[in-house]
């Protein structure tokens, strides 16, 4: 791989469900799988000096599976933010969890306060994880936050939207699971952003699969539109 690096990865984890049904085991078998592959892909990017990691976890959209199945989700995601607090910290990885984080349940945002106050002034890496996000969502916050601000009309432009979002331009946008879709991930963090997309389920995606979505993003030219 090239010398150089990317400032922000965003990877929508995509195939669980269909990596357990493939091998005939339960849904739940298949998140579990993909919660610890995050795990490892925090390790890889951390290796490659890329500083700003998001995952898509859990969508605005995914409210509408059943209760058991988001009721596990949940509790997954409170496990990995839980467990995952004293590699963070000792990595100087800063943690933070982005989108409708009042929907959640009590438990979980309690773990996110404590685990984003412990980690906040980590500077090698930030890690965000994307639950209960719809990136519609976010572009809606930021106009009410624009609005509350008082910010004058003609001060309104898009530098003012990029400085209200919860994450940085987005330089390389991964996909897995064989889907071809943005799914309103990240939409205007995500409008000049090269787009890759892996034919594997997230559980099987490897330090190789990155390695190689990173060389293909390193022989493009990014013109932005010049």
């Amino acid at each position: 791989m090239k010398e150089k690096t990317i400032n922000h990865l965003g990877i929508i984890i995509d195939g669980n469900r269909r990596w357990a049904k493939k091998r005939g085991l339960p849904t739940f078998e298949g998140h579990k799988k993909g919660i610890d592959k995050v795990k490892k892909a925090i390790e890889w990017a951390n290796k490659r000096g890329i500083k700003n990691l998001t995952f898509f976890v859990f969508s605005t959209e995914n409210w509408k599976r059943s209760k058991k199945e988001v009721d596990y989700l949940m509790k997954l995601a409170e496990e990995m933010i839980k467990d995952y607090e004293d590699t963070a910290k000792k990595e100087k990885i800063r943690i933070r969890v982005i989108g409708q984080k009042e929907k959640l349940p009590k438990s979980l945002q309690k773990e996110i306060e404590k685990v984003e106050n412990s980690t906040k002034n980590n500077k090698k890496m930030t890690v965000n994880f994307a639950l209960s996000y719809g990136g519609r969502n976010e572009i809606v916050e930021v106009v009410k936050k624009i609005i509350e601000k008082k910010i004058p009309l003609e001060k309104i432009n898009e530098k003012t939207i990029s400085q209200n979002l919860w994450t940085t331009d987005l330089d390389l946008l991964i996909r897995t699971g064989k889907e071809k879709r943005l799914s309103n991930f990240l939409l205007w963090q995500s409008a000049y952003s090269e787009l890759y997309f892996s034919s594997k389920y997230w559980p099987d995606f490897t330090e190789k699969d990155l390695e190689k979505a990173l060389n293909d993003y390193y022989s493009r030219q990014r013109r932005f539109g010049k």
